[in-house]
């Protein structure tokens, strides 16, 4: 792999991500940023710069050279650019917050409506059941559910029986009776 200043003949990103597959244009950028900048430190300096080194250096106090001073200020553009971007997005997640705190509390009240509904039809259904109970004690001291004397029953049909038995024999006998009487009479010429 090439790494900065290693060539002098200067690559694109499309030679480089030919020559190197593997990497992302991400890191062949970084690479040819920093052949850039090394190549940018080579450099010598002009008259008109030396002259003004020695009567005014061109390093800030921190000790670097005017293009890391400007790499530094444009950092700190873009560190400005992103707090910026951190306060929309706190801004925004706390209106999101907000929004969402409001649909928890609209959910929760609705909740307590339902549980309290919920809560109601159990007590009218706990009375109705007593009311169910406490009619059916009452039939139930009426006699209304007892079961009738099955003997009793049974005892009546026996004799009902035996008095349709003893009326159909008595029938039977006024029957023959009356044929003997009937043919007594054609006898006689009636």
């Amino acid at each position: 792999m090439i790494k900065p200043g290693d060539s002098q003949i200067k690559k694109t990103l499309h030679e480089l991500a030919k020559e190197f597959p593997d990497k992302t244009y991400r890191e062949l950028e970084k690479y040819r940023d920093a052949d850039r900048v090394e190549e940018a430190e080579k450099i010598p300096l002009t008259a008109s710069q030396q002259k003004q080194e020695e009567l005014e250096p061109i390093e800030d106090a921190l000790g670097a050279c005017i293009t890391a001073g400007i790499k530094r200020d444009k950092a700190a553009a873009d560190l400005q650019v992103m707090k910026r971007r951190a306060q929309e997005a706190e801004g925004e997640l706390s209106i999101l917050k907000g929004i969402e705190t409001n649909r928890v509390k609209e959910a929760q009240a609705k909740s307590s409506q339902l549980q309290d509904a919920l809560d109601n039809t159990k007590k009218e259904n706990n009375d109705l059941y007593n009311r169910v109970a406490d009619l059916t004690e009452s039939l139930k001291s009426k006699d209304y559910f007892e079961k009738p004397d099955y003997k009793y029953l049974i005892e009546e049909n026996r004799k009902l029986e035996q008095e349709r038995n003893e009326l159909q024999a008595e029938n039977k006998k006024l029957h023959a009776y009356l044929e003997k009487r009937i043919d007594g009479s054609r006898e006689s010429g009636m």
